[in-house]
């Protein structure tokens, strides 16, 4: 995500980081476009370290629908994990 994200000036002043909210965004976006399933409900979610602006992170998604555990990795390692139900 670029520095220029309009959610990020507000995520935090001075040393903004990828809200939360945005990286789940980019989850459903990911099982829509590659999957064709649409999020019904997040499960549980934790946040274990920050994405900064500017950094990559990769997305995984393991199990079979309509229950799916997720992990967004960063450079040091996994920044999120949890799970989500699907809905075809």
């Amino acid at each position: 995500m670029g520095a220029d994200h309009p959610a990020l000036p507000g995520h935090f002043p001075g040393r903004p980081l990828v809200p939360g909210v945005v990286l789940l965004d980019e989850l459903a976006a990911l099982l829509q476009r590659e999957r064709g399933w649409r999020l019904a409900r997040i499960v549980d979610a934790k946040f274990v370290a920050p994405l900064w602006p500017d950094r990559t992170a990769e997305l995984r998604v393991h199990g079979e629908p309509p229950r799916l555990r997720f992990e967004i990795l960063g450079e040091g390692g996994v920044l999120a994990r949890g799970r989500v139900e699907v809905a075809a």
